[in-house]
């Protein structure tokens, strides 16, 4: 099934973000208020994540969907998955106020759909349209909408999530939590808790200027989860990004687990148990296919990002292919039973499950998984989509997949090269499970690409 992304001026893959009072300012959310009140009538939920100038600019948007005719309610500080929730079992659509791992300094701006999925590209450029022509329904005075608060509303997300396991599965069991001082610290520490977990904490006090580390959960910046995680004899730790739609981990030992590791041991639980179709981009691990094809599922591919990993999992499930899983290899897992986005909530309740029914420690689950060797690289070049199409002529006797830039594969090694969204760079991935195969083929790929930049 081809999905393609479309071009977008404004809005990236995941919502539109910038540095607050430059890029990200009052008047640009107010009018994107306006124009998703515009489209989208009736009751429309807000919520923000914990940055400090996110109640500024909730309250922008809000007079914005007010002002085009549309009963906004305030969710206040909750992730982003809580309110995609909350919207596909109560609202007509959404608006949160994030800019998810982006430093203190930025904020954004994610639209989310009446299915809770957040919004695709064609209507992104029919409200992109509406804002850069300021075609807005601005309502008369009796027609305004009004607004109320509904904090407690989170509740829902969280006791559903409790829900979807066990009671208790998570007895007898200890283990760390690190927000990151985001919107997680008002969820995980109650969802664990919830199952049954022995609950340590870790930069869970709520703070916009992220004094404990970046909102970014990064290997550098979990070392004081790690030191908890040892310290108390936890089964694992678990931190989130600003808005918790991503769950990475450390394990008994602190050490961290790579992102494709993490979700190739939750598809060998979830495939085990259910064999189906696992939905990923085309820039995660093989890791992920082969432990999929193991339990005879497949995997199919989609351009990079959550969105078109989620649509593409309810279309297929509309078309009767039996869906089970999803994600990206960042700490980004859909699990289709609860809903249809990134869930870092949902992924650490996973990973209880996944210990609760299992006599190994994490450290050995991971160990026993099957190992590739991966390299990244970014180039900056003046003329990516140049670039990309040499390459694509140099490599033409290989296979090549064009569904979001080139992922070009030569026998047991596979590279993936992709154009920024957002610098005028490309990025080049290449893996295998052979580490000598990928070193050759990164260096093939990388005397192809030397002189292209000499010449520029």
């Amino acid at each position: 099934m081809a999905v393609k992304k479309l071009e977008k001026r404004l809005f990236g893959t995941n919502g539109v973000r910038g540095i607050v009072g430059k890029d990200m300012t009052p008047d640009l959310v107010l009018s994107i208020g306006l124009a998703l009140g515009s489209m989208r009538k009736g009751r429309i939920a807000v919520g923000r994540d914990s940055r400090t100038s996110g109640e500024s600019l909730a309250n922008a948007v809000k007079a914005g969907l007010m002002a085009a005719g549309c009963d906004v309610v305030d969710c206040g500080m909750l992730p982003t998955p809580a309110l995609q929730y909350l919207v596909m079992h109560h609202f007509d659509g959404g608006a949160m106020i994030t800019a998810s791992h982006n430093p203190p300094e930025y904020n954004g701006v994610k639209i989310i759909e009446p299915d809770g999925t957040e919004m695709g590209d064609e209507q992104t450029l029919l409200l992109e349209e509406r804002i850069f022509s300021r075609n807005f329904d601005v309502k008369s005075w009796e027609h305004v909408g009004s607004g109320t608060t509904a904090t407690q509303l989170v509740n829902d997300y969280t006791d559903a999530i409790i829900r979807s396991v066990p009671e208790n599965i998570g007895r007898n069991m200890s283990v760390v939590v690190d927000p990151g001082c985001g919107a997680a610290s008002v969820t995980t520490p109650k969802i664990l808790t919830g199952l049954g977990c022995r609950v340590f904490s870790i930069n869970a006090q709520v703070d916009g200027h992220f004094p404990g580390r970046l909102p970014e959960p990064s290997l550098d910046g979990l070392k004081g989860l790690a030191d908890l995680v040892r310290s108390t004899g936890s089964a694992f730790g678990v931190a989130h990004d600003g808005d918790a739609d991503r769950a990475v981990f450390v394990d008994e030992n602190g050490r961290f687990i790579e992102e494709n590791q993490e979700f190739a041991l939750v598809a060998d639980h979830i495939c085990r148990k259910h064999s189906g179709v696992v939905v990923t981009p085309v820039s995660s691990s093989l890791l992920v296919e082969t432990i999929v094809k193991k339990h005879g599922g497949s995997v199919v591919y989609t351009p990079v990002g959550s969105i078109y990993v989620a649509r593409t999992m309810r279309d297929l499930l509309e078309k009767g292919e039996p869906v089970v899983f999803g994600g990206e290899g960042n700490g980004g897992l859909i699990f289709p039973d609860h809903q249809f986005c990134r869930d870092g909530g949902m992924t650490a309740t996973m990973m209880v499950a996944i210990l609760a029914g299992s006599d190994l420690p994490l450290s050995t689950l991971i160990d026993q998984l099957p190992v590739f060797h991966m390299i990244k690289e970014k180039i900056r070049v003046a003329h990516p989509e140049h670039l990309i199409e040499l390459l694509a002529e140099s490599c033409k006797t290989y296979h090549i997949d064009r569904t979001d830039g080139l992922r070009i594969t030569k026998g047991d090694a596979w590279a993936l090269v992709r154009q920024s969204g957002t610098e005028p760079l490309v990025r080049v991935m290449v893996e295998s499970a052979v580490p000598d195969s990928a070193r050759k083929f990164f260096q093939e790929l990388m005397d192809y690409i030397s002189p292209v930049l000499k010449h520029e």
